[in-house]
């Protein structure tokens, strides 16, 4: 087991201040920028001034996620291990803090044409990326719980931002009815843990788990909070106000959601099972099991018969949510490691599918059916080349990033002895190929209807550009990412015993 202090950084005169400092730059950046929105008003100039500041400060925050390690601190603890910094902890931070900074481009041009500027909704986005750094961090049921509702609070109203939009206000108000669902889930599982655990922290509750692995206490407490943190993933059966919420939300909130959102409560979730209850996998698994198996074929089946582009990435990421389920389920470290390897391509795949949804613009307004991309390949060929890129890599099509995410997972399920469930997942990957194929073939051989603005915005295309090229150039050098997750999960492993 992984005691941690702050001697090392005691020494070196940092403290808890360089630890906190994702946080700290988050908290502070916010504040101050709600204070410039309250006393400067609301005039188009300063609301994209807020809108930079905002994505600058992601900056410093992302450089002091790595500034311990350049100090050789590689895992610490601070307040009892309620917060925990470690390889995990700096990967996924990463992760979500790239994704937010990419939600600042991506809003810029759809909230102005949508007249839905707001001095609020740098702000928002700047509170919902530290709750979800705090997710990350998480080291005992208490945080788990705190971060979780600081960041859903901020998605809630996010989601509901259109206010003239009957969909964008069904969208916030079944967010947050269901949000409060699961948290009263939550909640009743962090307090059957504590009861019977004896304590809140995640080391605590591994110690109670070696003890006694079957304790009725401890695994109904454990299932209700797998139930809370399946609505946060939007894994099936806890799925149902992914659809809606994707759809009626405005298409950037639905891309901060899907990307960073997803990446910090698959973060959460890892930090619970491996830290706090390991010692109970064979309980756990059967849990996960079943979610993976109803996510995939959810996921493979449901979105089928979809019309709308922005539905059918919702049921894909919950057949996406699947894979990775089975990734945890075969545990270890090569379990947890397909999994990072899986969420860092899934985000460049979510973030570049989004730009292309968003270029999808007309004189009349925004467009979202599938049937609106006939013809793409004539009217904007390299729109048309990377969306497809990116399809294709959704589908796991070699030698695409997808194929070598999924690659991953699989194997892992295969060395852990899965063989059902691997076939299950690879028989659910075929059947979902079938819908992302249809979009290439919308939009290479269905006969061209009315065309997209264009130009359309330089940092749009730079994005899904970006994305594209990521997801096509992978094979190259997949080394670097491999290992990078593979120190994560093996931090991972080392806290939780």
């Amino acid at each position: 087991m992984l005691h941690f202090d702050l001697t090392v950084w005691e020494s070196l005169g940092f403290g808890a201040v360089v630890l906190l400092g994702p946080e700290y730059v988050l908290a502070l950046a916010a504040m101050g920028l709600l204070m410039l929105g309250v006393f400067r008003g609301e005039d188009g100039g300063r609301l994209h001034l807020l809108h930079r500041l905002a994505a600058l400060a992601i900056l410093p925050a992302l450089a002091f996620v790595w500034l311990p390690i350049w100090h050789r601190a590689t895992a610490v603890g601070l307040f009892d291990g309620a917060f925990l910094v470690d390889d995990f902890s700096r990967y996924m931070k990463t992760l979500v803090l790239l994704g937010a900074l990419a939600a600042f481009p991506m809003s810029a041009a759809y909230l102005e044409r949508m007249r839905l500027e707001r001095f609020e909704y740098p702000v928002l986005i700047l509170l919902a990326t530290l709750g979800m750094c705090l997710m990350v961090s998480a080291g005992d049921l208490i945080t788990l719980y705190l971060s979780l509702e600081l960041q859903g609070l901020c998605l809630y109203a996010l989601a509901a931002w259109r206010r003239d939009s009957a969909r964008s206000s069904e969208a916030g108000l079944k967010y947050f009815v269901l949000g409060a669902l699961s948290s009263g889930l939550l909640l009743y599982g962090c307090s059957l843990l504590y009861g019977f655990g004896g304590g809140v922290s995640f080391l605590v509750l591994t110690d109670a788990a070696a003890a006694a692995p079957g304790h009725p206490g401890l695994v109904f407490g454990m299932v209700f909070v797998l139930a809370g943190l399946a609505f946060k993933l939007s894994a099936a059966p806890f799925h149902m106000w992914t659809p809606d919420v994707y759809e009626g939300a405005p298409t950037p909130v639905a891309a901060f959601l899907a990307g960073a959102g997803k990446l910090a409560a698959v973060a959460l979730l890892l930090r619970f099972v491996v830290e706090g209850l390991l010692p109970m996998a064979e309980a756990w698994r059967q849990v996960v099991i079943a979610l993976a198996v109803a996510s995939m074929l959810l996921g493979a089946f449901a979105a089928i018969g979809q019309r709308n582009v922005k539905r059918l990435m919702a049921y894909s990421a919950i057949g996406h949510v699947g894979y990775m389920l089975t990734a945890l389920a075969a545990g270890g470290v090569g379990g947890v490691s397909a999994i990072l390897l899986y969420l860092a391509l899934y985000l460049s795949m979510n973030i570049g599918v989004f730009c292309a949804i968003l270029m999808m613009r007309r004189a009349d307004g925004m467009v979202e059916d599938i049937a609106d991309l006939a013809g793409l390949h004539g009217r904007q060929p390299f729109m048309a080349f990377l969306l497809a890129v990116l399809l294709f890599s959704l589908a796991g099509v070699p030698p695409l990033a997808g194929f070598f995410a999924k690659f991953q997972v699989f194997l892992a399920v295969v060395e852990a002895g899965l063989y059902p469930l691997a076939v299950l997942g690879v028989l659910a990957s075929v059947v979902a190929a079938f819908y992302y194929l249809r979009i290439v073939r919308v939009m290479y051989f269905d006969e061209a209807g009315e065309g997209f603005e264009s130009p359309a915005p330089g940092v749009l295309m730079g994005l899904l550009g970006f994305a594209g090229l990521v997801n096509l150039l992978f094979f190259v050098y997949p080394g670097g990412l491999v290992r990078a997750a593979e120190w994560a999960a093996a931090s991972l492993f080392v806290a939780g015993g």
